[in-house]
């Protein structure tokens, strides 16, 4: 029966495991699930992991890129063709970098936009939605009879005469980026009223941009649940496309931060996190609970190790309880033998053979004499008598060969 304090113990530990669960169900977070960035680090349904992953497995290498775009500028070499830059409905960029990306499509580079970026006006393009103010008007984008696509909230529209001579004498101090007009447009997608939805720029360098008006084309949700993939797959691998790196650090996965910062974000905003942040306290309960003594300490039998006294009373008994005079005998003999070996083990000779060396090795007539009655107890009749002779004979061959000023000494 369990006393009554041990029943408080099992009783808050009840408690506490019921706290901590409904607190977890009431706070635990769900920022994994709706975070609402089209970034290849999620994979909620807004997130773009899914478009990483299968780029991945048609062969084309993504690298997610965690810092600005400025170095683009200072490069001067011609930029690769096997490469394509993404941007997928990030944070408008400084001037600056968007500069640096038209210039880097100026002279030959490829990139591919979704979303309302800000880089779509350096083209000569803008993202807008399909009315302004509201928020859930979408409109059906025609592809295929046989293709179910997500509809679209955002359209393409071309930059008027007006705007793009604005931008250009704003300048690029005060945030304007003046336009690269392209000299040949490719319609990829488009509504059912024939507006434009995905166009493909290409330039005389040899640069190319291609624009997606509405980034939820590429969410996990829509690659799994619609055929956005089918119609949007085809433009990464045309044949060039090698490498694909993503613009992660306008989303904002930037490089800076800590391991213990990163490791308490993902603790307190993953769903697996959470969980063992639950386990901890509840382990943390349960060692605090067991901490607690309720009660005087018991008395408990004490233990302790015998004497070597007593260890060999002990064993002395045994062997008179079961009649061992022959145990006994050997285990006399072979405590002189451990005594006069060198090295303090029995030698792999026979008993009998040798006792009778030690009776030659002795000096005297008296050690000899104890020598031969040792050797002789072994085969003759006897009890306790007998051992006791034994141990008597062994001391006397002890003593004939202890020196003689130490034996005249003692």
């Amino acid at each position: 029966m369990l006393r009554r304090g041990e029943r408080a113990v099992v009783a808050g530990v009840i408690v506490a495991l019921v706290l901590v669960t409904l607190a977890g169900m009431l706070v635990a977070p769900t920022k994994g699930t709706d975070d609402p960035r089209l970034s290849t680090y999620l994979a909620g349904p807004n997130g773009a992991q899914g478009l990483a992953q299968v780029l991945g497995r048609l062969h084309v290498a993504v690298e997610q890129r965690r810092r600005p775009y400025f170095d683009l500028a200072s490069d001067s070499a011609r930029p690769a063709r096997q490469l394509l830059l993404m941007f997928l409905d990030i944070t408008q960029p400084t001037s600056q970098e968007r500069v640096a990306i038209r210039d880097y499509v100026d002279r030959g580079g490829r990139i591919f936009v979704a979303g309302a970026t800000g880089i779509e006006p350096c083209f000569g393009y803008a993202s807008r939605r399909l009315r302004r103010g509201v928020a859930r008007d979408s409109a059906t984008v025609r592809f295929a009879a046989t293709r179910r696509l997500p509809e679209t909230r955002r359209l393409l529209s071309r930059l008027p005469a007006e705007s793009l001579a604005a931008t250009t004498k704003r300048g690029v101090e005060n945030g304007g980026c003046p336009a690269r007009l392209p000299t040949r447009v490719d319609t990829l997608l488009v509504t059912v009223a024939d507006r434009p939805v995905a166009l493909r720029l290409r330039f005389p360098s040899g640069g190319e941009a291609i624009l997606l008006a509405d980034g939820r084309f590429l969410t996990n949700r829509a690659l799994k649940e619609t055929d956005a993939g089918l119609a949007t797959l085809p433009w990464f691998l045309d044949g060039r496309t090698r490498q694909v790196t993503v613009d992660e650090y306008h989303l904002g996965f930037g490089a800076g931060g800590s391991l213990p910062s990163a490791s308490w974000a993902w603790l307190v905003s993953h769903p697996l996190g959470w969980a063992m942040l639950q386990l901890m306290g509840v382990a943390l309960v349960a060692l605090a609970v067991q901490a607690v003594r309720f009660g005087p300490a018991r008395h408990v039998i004490e233990r302790r190790r015998r004497s070597p006294l007593e260890h060999l009373e002990a064993l002395a008994a045994g062997l008179e309880g079961a009649a061992g005079f022959e145990p006994a005998i050997r285990l006399i003999v072979g405590g002189l033998r451990r005594r006069l070996s060198r090295t303090g083990a029995v030698s792999p000779v026979g008993e009998q053979q040798w006792l009778d060396g030690l009776e030659l090795a002795l000096p005297t007539a008296r050690g000899r004499a104890a020598a031969r009655r040792l050797k002789d107890l072994g085969n003759s009749p006897g009890g306790a008598a007998r051992v006791l002779a034994a141990a008597q004979s062994v001391e006397d061959v002890w003593e004939e060969l202890r020196p003689r000023t130490t034996r005249d000494r003692s």
